[in-house]
This record gives structure tokens, sequence and C-alpha cells, in this order.
């Protein structure tokens, strides 16, 4: 799975929304819930990302 901007993934029981997304840098949102949206960004290197992903499941969005 290749990492893309506007992916959505389930870490536990967190979201991590990829909000901008750099050759080595990755800028996401982690929140409690989708619906409100509400949460705090933060920034990480990619290789870290990557290790917080371990053992996430990525969240589709729901086609009309």
């Amino acid at each position: 799975m290749r990492l893309q901007q506007n992916q959505t993934w389930k870490c536990g029981d967190t979201y991590l929304r990829i909000v901008r997304l750099e050759r080595l840098r990755v800028e996401y949102k982690t929140m409690a819930d989708l619906a409100s949206r509400e949460g705090t960004h933060h920034s990480a290197t990619k290789k870290a990302f990557c290790r917080m992903l371990k053992g996430a499941t990525l969240v589709t969005p729901a086609t009309p």
C-alpha cells in the first residue's frame, strides 16, 4: 500500500489522516471521532509515520 494524501488510518481507538505528504515528511491529524473532524495536527518523518501505521487499518471512504 502506498501512502497518499487524505488517507485515513485507524490505529487503535484513534484515527490518523494524512494532511500533507512530502518526500521525507508527513503532516497528519489525529482524531478520536471521524464525524466531528476535531483533532490535533502533527508532523513526523515518513519512516516514523510508517512505524506508527504498523498494525493499523486503512479506512476506505464511503462512495455514494
